[in-house]
């Protein structure tokens, strides 16, 4: 009897894949003078009007190009072009900074002839200044959307501020008789603490869904990927992830009650958990990526929160980074976390190590915890004993360089 396929045989990932991965997608970047000497205006562009869901910051001071891109999706649930700037978030600009952000759109519709509501739009870096709009025009204007590797690349390089490295990733798997492709970009680096999205994350498919089942597939997703990472506890103003599926693979629609359906969550989690960690592993001035496992809640939603306490305590992060195996840090970020715990019942582990049994200290051998801390990957395991609930977040540490960087952000 042929046995079924595990998850990770199901969903695959594609080496070097990225936004271009799936069918009929261009994209492009180009240097308009937003940034002294990097790329800045970046474009994803569908062949076609594709179907598009995105979920936003929850800061009471979202910028003016989210507003836009509400306004886009709302219109018809269709987008086919995505314009982008860094080195300046269009945030907390007024009424001039919402012109500016419907200026972009409309420049972008001219340059690529694409109607206005199937545009949205996306701005980040320093809030508080004005979108320099004839730069802005002169870049949208330069901009040359192609389907290679670089054209994928340059828009990956378009969006970074702060960031140390592209965030891209690929995973392909087999839906409906057809092979379905997701790829994505991102860009987050600090004021990393997401309710609703991150920073900025671009993903697009060519599976056949509706804007309706997409969104919903999407919310799914995104609570258990980057709504569990934190860098530094800031959430932005211009935090935004969007997904397009223009349905090129020739699939038949999806919805819940598909055969595939799963498959395809499952997809839309492995591109989007992938582009989490990308940003939690460069957190400004990080050197390590913490991977927090809570399990034995009495639900999975508190799972989460103590995962995500812990991975955001500053006490845990320095302990990471200074490669201390301080194991009361963790409990005592557990112990202050809004969730159901039983006191008596807590293990802890450092990788393998285990540190504490039952609320209980267990020896262990310090040079060996000191030495797995060394590793660029640092996995924290926390078993209450109370429940099934299971959860992940991911972080960074917390280094010296963190505060060199955001003490010269705006120089």
């Amino acid at each position: 009897m042929k046995q079924a396929l595990t998850e990770k045989e199901i969903i695959r990932k594609v080496e070097s894949g990225g936004v271009l991965s799936p069918k009929g997608y261009l994209a492009g970047g180009v240097h308009a003078g937003l940034r002294y000497n990097k790329l800045d205006i970046g474009v994803i562009i569908s062949e076609k009007p594709a179907s598009c869901a995105a979920v936003y910051t929850t800061s009471h001071f979202q910028a003016a190009p989210l507003w836009v891109t509400r306004d886009s999706i709302s219109s018809e649930g269709l987008i086919q072009a995505v314009i982008v700037n860094s080195a300046c978030a269009n945030a907390c600009t007024g009424q001039k900074g919402l012109e500016d952000a419907y200026k972009m759109r409309a420049l972008a519709s001219e340059a690529f002839k694409v109607a206005q509501h199937h545009i949205a739009v996306a701005s980040t870096g320093v809030i508080g200044e004005f979108l320099p709009m004839e730069k802005i025009e002169a870049g949208i204007k330069a901009l040359v959307p192609g389907s290679s590797e670089k054209n994928a690349q340059d828009f990956q390089t378009a969006i970074l501020t702060t960031d140390t490295v592209m965030k891209s990733c690929c995973y392909s798997a087999e839906i409906d008789g057809k092979l379905v492709h997701a790829g994505g970009a991102a860009k987050g680096s600090g004021m990393i603490h997401p309710n609703m999205a991150t920073m900025l994350g671009f993903i697009t498919t060519d599976a056949s869904i509706s804007t309706e089942h997409l969104h919903s597939a999407l919310k799914e997703v995104t609570d258990v990927t980057f709504n569990q990472i934190t860098v530094d506890g800031d959430t932005s103003t211009n935090d935004m992830v969007l997904v397009m599926a223009n349905g090129e693979a020739g699939t038949k629609e999806l919805t819940p009650d598909h055969p595939d359906w799963t498959i395809f969550v499952d997809l839309l989690k492995a591109n989007c958990e992938d582009l989490a960690k990308q940003i939690a592993r460069d957190g400004e001035g990080a050197t390590k990526l913490i991977e927090v496992t809570v399990s034995g809640a009495g639900s999975n939603e508190d799972a989460r929160t103590i995962a995500k306490q812990i991975v955001g305590s500053n006490l845990v992060k320095t302990a990471v980074f200074g490669e201390d195996a301080n194991w009361g840090r963790i409990i005592g970020a557990v112990g202050q976390a809004d969730a159901i715990v039983g006191p008596g019942n807590v293990d802890i582990q450092l990788g393998d190590i285990l540190m504490l049994k039952g609320s209980t200290p267990v020896e262990f051998s310090e040079e060996e915890a000191k030495a797995y801390l060394e590793n660029e990957t640092v996995e924290i395991k926390v078993n209450l004993n109370g429940g099934a609930g299971k959860g992940m977040a991911w972080g960074c540490d917390l280094s010296y360089d963190y505060v060199k960087i955001n003490a010269s952000y705006r120089t």
